[in-house]
């Protein structure tokens, strides 16, 4: 058994291996290596999986034996600090590496074909295999050194990824943003981390939890240390898992390529942070107002995040701040103590959204064909529609993951958002309404998406426009004829298509106003009957649809007592026994857990029903397809849905304030600063010189080389000086001669 868990070292070792490889491959021999494309790409997929394999070998000891194992090796060691390296295999650490890699299996077989035409796709598994061992680093890590390493790590990769189409600006502002936000969190962090070890000498994290809980008992540092230190370190998971006021950068990492969003929204970036206070939970538990401050901004977030999905029209987009909203209750089930419904919905939450991410991902996949390749088209929901219809599997699969996000039993999420709206009712009435209305929300804006995306009919296409001529085999070049070969076909409107075509993404097919093309080879465009509708996309895309889709209906059962565990307890609990007062698991019966759920599945079905009142085929208000399908973008100026429209538009108007602040305050303290610099630092050294110029020029025109001058002038000198010197001096003089 000791043999098995040294093999733990080798968990990350697996796709940081294949990324390497492949990545010194394409650096030293890029030709052949990009010849070999898909056999290198592919090596990702059994690299992962052999990690998997150990995962759940240590993953199935944990649950018989319920050990923890630490090995560590001196890494600094000097006179003034000290610290190790290594790994630390527990139940948490176990839960992660399965969570990890059975996401991320699916998601690069995915991938494999959803980047398959892509001229950038050798380095798509270098970057994702590397980012995926950057997180199984992370998890095994021991101390809060080796936990910034990786995430420094896993920062790097979200910024390769988020601008892998990096000659499209938006990606490349995008990855920017993420950058610099996160960079912010990790400063926060790295200073927590340094006053940690001031006051408690240790890097360990049980040991420092421990000496922290006894300097605060024994009032040896003061509460408004202890605290400014615990949030210090907090700013490090806030940043991470996108909570107020750092989530800036989630929205806009939709830029890099579908499956990468699943894997960051999922299993990797966002969950860094949610496991970092989860692992430092006894150290974050000693100063109760920390505990508050987790509890109001999880909450803060969740409501905020909901609310700005409300009228989304990027598909990825929507998806994304939900992600934001789950995050939120995750991080606020951690501020009211309830670390089982913390760790719990992670694991639901993480299959529900790599299902509708790679869901998402066939739909763009399919729409590229018929609008094009630029975001605004391709991912744009009011062109949509009736999706199932022509992609039933995908259809299938979407609603699955939709029902689990909104708390829908027996799906997923279920069993374990209903934990956390109970107990934050008995935390406090507050965050009670907040859990329970956020709920409500989040009903309704994923069957928004549902309502538009898969359901209703296809509005991308207007069939009254056919003309037998109206289709080419050949490459379109140039916007106008592009833009006119639409309209003749009826993909899209043009009030729909108006924009430069430039804008597609620079990893995929699009036109440029040059008329040259980018990576993905050429555009063809067949018949109507052929590329009007959208088709199903192939076996490799929709694989990972379906096996996904089984743990989003099962996997919330670990959470649901059993007689079968020893203490009656459910299997979660079981596990996670090590880490948490076995009091706090679930024992309730099955018929008591349905009943106390009652009120949260009753606030999730008014949000469905409120959704299918509006965007249903029953809606209650009329919609012109070739304007706009959405109620609340038709909004009249000035009403509450016009209100709601412009706040989900504008991101809740936060990032202007951050522009007006940040962005044109630091540019306009930047001007300030080089006009003090240069009229008053340079004027000061720019004049001593003119000066010094101006006397000597001015000296230079007194000489004439006559002796008889030089001594009238001196003279003329000295006389005013013995004038000055004589009455100032005049009693030491006299003394002088009295001697």
């Amino acid at each position: 058994m000791e043999l098995l868990y040294k093999y733990a070292r080798i968990v990350p070792f697996c796709p940081f291996g294949a990324s390497g490889f492949v990545g010194l491959g394409l650096f030293l021999f890029p030709k052949a290596t990009k010849s070999l494309r898909r056999a290198c790409a592919i090596l990702s997929i059994p690299s992962l999986s052999v990690a998997m394999f150990i995962s759940s070998n240590l993953f199935w000891q944990q649950i018989v034996g319920h050990l923890t194992y630490q090995y560590s090796w001196s890494w600094i060691l000097n006179n003034d600090i000290s610290s190790e390296a290594g790994f630390l295999v527990d139940p948490l650490t176990s839960i992660m590496l399965i969570l990890v890699t059975t996401v991320g299996i699916p998601v690069m077989i995915h991938s494999d074909s959803y980047m398959c035409h892509d001229q950038g796709y050798v380095r798509f598994p270098v970057y994702s295999s590397l980012f995926t061992a950057s997180m199984l680093g992370l998890v095994l890590s021991p101390n809060p050194i080796q936990i910034h390493v990786f995430r420094e790590l896993v920062g790097m990769c979200s910024y390769l990824l988020i601008g892998f189409w990096f000659t499209r600006p938006s990606a490349a502002n995008a990855c920017q943003k993420a950058f610099v936000t996160n960079r912010i969190g990790d400063f926060g962090l790295l200073l927590g981390i340094s006053s940690i070890y001031r006051i408690t000498g240790s890097f360990e994290i049980h040991e420092l939890s421990e000496r922290f809980h006894g300097l605060i008992g024994n009032n040896s540092i003061s509460p408004f240390f202890a605290n400014t230190c615990a949030l210090l370190l907090l700013l490090g998971p806030v940043a991470k898992s996108a909570q107020i006021p750092l989530h800036v950068w989630l929205p806009d990492a939709m830029e890099g390529p579908t499956p990468i969003s699943a894997l960051t929204h999922a299993a990797t970036m966002v969950a860094a942070g949610i496991f970092l206070v989860a692992r430092m939970f006894d150290f974050f538990e000693a100063p109760p107002f920390t505990m508050n401050v987790i509890s109001r901004v999880g909450g803060a977030t969740a409501l905020l995040g909901a609310t700005l999905a409300l009228a989304q029209k990027d598909l990825k987009k929507g998806l994304a701040y939900s992600t934001m909203s789950q995050l939120g209750y995750m991080m606020l089930a951690l501020g009211i103590g309830s670390y089982r419904a913390a760790l719990f919905h992670p694991i639901t939450h993480a299959y529900s959204k790599a299902l509708l991410f790679p869901g998402s991902g066939s739909v763009i996949h399919s729409m590229e064909t018929i609008v094009g390749y630029s975001p605004d088209r391709s991912q744009n929901m009011i062109l949509m529609g009736g999706l199932r219809r022509y992609m039933p599997i995908t259809g299938t699969t979407f609603p699955s993951g939709t029902l689990s996000l909104c708390g829908i039993p027996p799906f997923a999420c279920f069993w374990s958002k209903d934990e956390i709206i109970v107990d934050s009712w008995l935390c406090s009435p507050f965050l009670g309404w907040i859990a329970a209305f956020t709920a409500g929300l989040t009903a309704f804006y994923m069957f928004r998406i549902y309502f538009i995306t898969p359901e209703g009919s296809f509005r991308a296409s207007n069939t009254s426009s056919y003309s037998p001529d109206s289709f080419t085999n050949n490459t379109i070049r140039g916007n106008n004829q592009q833009e006119s070969i639409h309209q003749e076909v009826g993909l899209i409107p043009s009030s729909v298509w108006g924009g430069a075509i430039s804008e597609g993404s620079p990893g995929k097919t699009h036109i440029s106003d040059e008329g040259t093309q980018s990576d993905r080879g050429p555009t063809n465009y067949s018949r109507k009957e052929d590329s009007l509708y959208p088709k199903e996309s192939d076996i490799l895309m929709l694989l990972p649809l379906v096996l996904l889709a089984i743990p989003t209906l099962l996997i919330g059962f670990i959470g649901v007592p059993s007689p079968q565990t020893e203490t009656g307890l459910d299997y979660l609990s079981e596990w996670l026994a090590p880490l948490m007062n076995p009091s706090k698991g679930n024992s309730e019966g099955w018929l008591e857990f349905l009943t106390d759920s009652i009120p949260s599945v009753t606030i999730s079905l008014v949000g469905i029903l409120t959704s299918f009142l509006l965007y249903g085929p029953l809606a209650i208000s009329p919609r012109e397809p070739e304007k706009d399908i959405d109620p609340i973008a038709k909004g009249s100026s000035g009403s509450f849905s016009s209100f709601i429209r412009d706040w989900s538009y504008n991101r809740g108007y936060i990032d202007n304030y951050y522009d007006i602040i940040s962005v044109k305050g630091i540019r306009l303290s930047s001007n300030y600063i080089y006009l003090f610099d240069r009229w008053i630092i340079d004027g000061i050294v720019s004049g001593i010189g003119i000066s010094s110029l101006s006397g000597g020029e001015g000296a230079k025109y007194g000489e004439g080389g006559r002796v008889s001058s030089y001594s009238f002038g001196s003279m003329i000198g000295i006389i005013p000086l013995l004038t000055v010197i004589i009455p100032t001096y005049k009693n030491d003089i006299l003394s002088i001669r009295i001697l």
